[in-house]
């Protein structure tokens, strides 16, 4: 059953009249593959993982604030000093650095792309061929197996057993049988059985290509640090329209004020108020951190799912691939009491069983452990299948043969029969424990056959991850909930966790035994940690159910059944030998299957959320001082004659270059282990908004103080009259040592590198005061002595209310936080708590 097709969608598929070409056994040949590509009929199409070079280069030039800065340095060269221009430098190196940025990280992840890219089977001239899908073309013959995801609309022409999942589609959650003539949907999953199809739509014609066409445009998951970034731009822009205009009106209004001066002073102003580079360093770290992660074999396939693993708090486990190798072996055969059958006939059903056209996992391992026995001819099979969790094949002359988990094979048994006793013995010391039963009615399609007889427990053994143990202890250790969904007998996985340390996960849970109402399945996976006998469906309504309830959850897994899991998780996460189709849905893929690259995602994740907070508080404060300017000036005009900008706009490159530009380019970049802590735009919002009034504030008393002494001709120490030059470079000065301050407590705890930062940034902010080149380049004059003196107790004052405002945040957020927790305050790794509380930091 299908669901139906939603209006203005593309209709199913249908299977092809009957006059239409059909391809026959041995495939396409040579000739007519190529007269298929001639006529451009492959399975090429305009979807992208990533943006093109176009698509890059317009997202970095063509935005809003690059739109304002360029109007202003158009005004700048029109009627200004070229050097009130400087700020046009960093316009451009913004956009040029973003560009090169994102290009190198697109070619790097391309590349990692093209080589985890799954491919498909196809049958030309009799043989079978692996080849990318994208060279899949109309009317091939192709092959697809369990765990396969199917690469174009088809047809079939032979099945043995198919099913597919088709819910990624329709939304039908029961997997699809699928016989011979029936159509077959490009990007549903196949979960059991095998088969051929030939493609009768590819490329941009095939079914999911339609269905998706209006949301295959690039759009990144969701992030918290993107949507507080938005939020804050989109507001400043609401902001500056209105302030730039007024600022331009008192600027005209005020005594002696040519349109000249006016519309520089309005530059000025508006260049105050953009946050530049806040934006190229967000996408730069994120971009940065999937090429250093690209390093170490972690394909990154949305960027914001660097950042996303770090909000995590609850893992989804699946045991297979997961925590255990992910290839198992066959140890032995246990032969049970009352049945007529040898060891040699049990070896031999093994043999010939394993001897299947649809393979898994459990009869490779029986293949290379039994060879097959002669005399055995199959002549009906059911494929396993994830749901079912059994296998079963009739042979000619010996009966039927079923395989499976003991509680399916024989559902109708107490769980006090002596087989299923044994096999829940023998699973509890980690085995993985299926049933060999046998009968002499023949199969009847993929129902279970009657009158089953118990022959012998099958073993097999898991090789558990040398890595595993010590990556769950590194998430236990960061308050990360750990949760282990197998499809396996609850006590193997129950075993398997306490191998791997989860000794504190608790009696492990039969998944049959579960609800489907998802808020009483929620509380039950609040206490419990380790579920067996988990189908596909549950995983999905297990991963709902915790989000549901508050968590962000990442799901692990490397086969076909654990594909829609990772697609609901807000991060998924797939092993690099796993199913086309997980590694298709996964946001992250683990290319070498190496658990352990985890806590190095996590950490990078980390360290770009804490530095672009950091550096978020330095730009969005300068904005707020700038905007305060702006008002300020604009209300001396209202009550009284009207003043000049305080600042020219070389002064604003000055104080943005040495106070938030190079050091915000280190900090973002620096090593940052501070655990995730919710509210970003609320914590930048609540440090930079007060803080930005203080300095605003601090440099218009400072520059009115200097403008009364301008304005009553007052006479210093030096017998000078001020000059309207030193009235702004008194203005400068202080958002320069406030600044400065600002930079001190967001570099805080210091290491070596970050003295370094500070002390070399206050360095070339005193440079440009005293040597006369420097000065003269960015109109710097020093005042008198004494309005020297003034302007500088102005600064130091600022940074003191700041300091101490912070302080005052600083023990309110610990109380609160430990009025919450009822403990001590909860300390990273950096030394910053999460109520904002300063340590220490190992991160030298």
């Amino acid at each position: 059953m299908t669901a139906p097709t939603a209006p203005g969608s593309p209709g199913l598929p249908t299977a092809p009249a009957a006059d239409t070409f059909v391809t026959g056994p041995d495939g396409l040949s040579t000739a007519e593959v190529a007269q298929r590509v001639a006529r451009g009929q492959t399975n090429e199409a305009d979807d992208r993982t990533s943006r093109t070079v176009v698509q890059i280069v317009r997202a970095n030039v063509f935005t809003r604030f690059n739109a304002i800065l360029g109007v202003m340095l158009a005004v700048v060269f029109a009627l200004g000093d070229y050097r009130d221009g400087l700020f046009g430098v960093i316009l451009v190196s913004n956009s040029a650095i973003g560009i090169a940025q994102e290009l190198y990280s697109k070619r790097t992840l391309d590349r990692l792309a093209v080589l985890n890219a799954p491919g498909a089977r196809v049958v030309r001239d009799g043989k079978v061929l692996e080849i990318p899908v994208e060279a899949v073309v109309l009317d091939d013959l192709v092959e697809v197996r369990a765990g396969d995801q199917v690469p174009a609309d088809g047809v079939v022409r032979s099945s043995n057993g198919l099913q597919v999942d088709e819910s990624l589609l329709t939304g039908e959650s029961d997997p699809v049988d699928k016989p011979a003539g029936s159509a077959l949907m490009s990007g549903s999953i196949v979960v059991s059985g095998s088969g051929r199809f030939q493609a009768t739509a590819v490329g941009n014609d095939a079914y999911a290509r339609k269905l998706a066409a209006g949301v295959k445009e690039f759009s990144p998951a969701r992030s918290e640090l993107r949507d507080g970034i938005d939020t804050l731009l989109r507001y400043i822009t609401y902001a500056i329209v209105p302030i730039s205009g007024l600022l331009l009106w008192s600027q005209l209004a005020s005594q002696g004020a040519s349109v000249r001066s006016a519309l520089i002073a309005t530059v000025a102003g508006v260049v105050g108020m953009v946050p530049q580079g806040l934006v190229l360093l967000t996408s730069g770290a994120f971009a940065i951190a999937a090429i250093k992660l690209a390093r170490r074999k972690v394909l990154v396939q949305e960027l914001v799912a660097v950042e996303g693993l770090a909000r995590v708090d609850v893992v989804c486990l699946d045991k297979t691939g997961t925590l255990t190798e992910g290839r198992i072996s066959f140890d032995r055969a246990v032969l049970l009491d009352g049945h007529s059958s040898d060891e040699a006939t049990v070896q031999a059903a093994l043999g010939a069983l394993a001897d299947d056209p649809s393979p898994n996992a459990t009869t490779e391992a029986l293949a290379a452990a039994i060879p097959r026995p002669d005399g055995w001819p199959r002549v009906a099979s059911v494929a396993f299948s994830s749901k079912r969790k059994w296998s079963a094949a009739t042979f000619e002359g010996h009966g039927t043969w079923v395989m499976g988990a003991p509680e399916m094979v024989l559902p109708e048994a107490p769980e006090d029969d002596p087989t299923r006793t044994e096999a829940n013995e023998l699973a509890a010391g980690g085995e993985r424990v299926l049933l060999l039963a046998r009968t002499d009615a023949r199969l009847a399609g993929d129902t279970l056959p009657t009158d089953l007889v118990p022959v012998a427990l099958v073993l097999f053994e898991e090789q558990i991850r040398p890595d595993a143990k010590d990556t769950l202890a590194y998430f236990r250790a960061q308050g990360v909930s750990l949760k282990v969904i197998s499809g396996d007998n609850p006590r193997t996985v129950g075993a398997v966790a306490r191998r791997v340390g989860l000794d504190a996960a608790g009696e492990p849970v039969d998944a049959r035994e579960l609800p489907d109402d998802e808020a009483e399945l929620g509380a039950i996976l609040e206490d419990h940690s380790v579920f067996g006998r988990v189908t596909p469906q549950q995983k999905r309504l297990m991963v709902k159910a915790l989000q549901a309830r508050g968590h962000v959850v990442a799901m692990t897994g490397d086969g076909v059944n654990d594909a829609l899991a990772l697609k609901d998780a807000d991060i998924g996460v797939a092993m690099g030998s796993g199913a086309a189709a997980t590694r298709a849905v996964a946001q992250l893929v683990l290319l070498d299957g190496k658990f352990a690259k985890l806590p190095g995602v996590v950490a990078e994740g980390r360290r770009v959320i804490a530095n672009i907070e950091r550096v978020a508080n330095l730009f969005v404060t300068k904005t707020v001082w700038a905007m305060l300017l702006a008002v300020l000036i604009v209300c001396s005009r209202v009550f009284a004659s009207g003043w000049a900008y305080p600042l020219l706009p070389r002064h604003l490159t000055l104080i943005d270059t040495v106070t938030i530009g190079v050091p915000s380019f280190f900090l973002a970049l620096a090593p940052n282990t501070r655990r995730y802590i919710p509210g970003f735009l609320r914590r930048v919002l609540e440090f930079a908004v007060p803080a930005g009034l203080v300095a605003g504030t601090a440099a218009f008393l400072a520059y009115a103080l200097a403008r009364w002494d301008l304005i009553t001709g007052h006479r210093s120490a030096h017998l000078r009259t001020i000059t309207n030059l030193e009235t702004k470079t008194a203005a400068t000065i202080v958002l320069m040592i406030v600044g400065l301050w600002i930079l001190v407590l967001l570099a805080r705890p210091f290491t070596r590198w970050r003295a370094i930062l500070v002390g070399c940034a206050a360095g070339f902010g005193a440079l440009a005061l005293v040597v006369p080149a420097i000065a003269d380049y960015f109109a710097l004059r020093l005042p008198p002595a004494a309005v020297l003196v003034q302007t500088v107790a102005i600064g130091v004052a600022a940074a003191a209310v700041i300091e101490c405002g912070y302080r005052a945040v600083r023990i309110r957020n610990r109380v609160r936080g430990r009025h919450r927790r009822g403990d001590a305050a909860d300390v990273g790794d950096d030394g910053v708590d999460v109520t904002g509380e300063v340590t220490a930091s190992p991160d030298a």
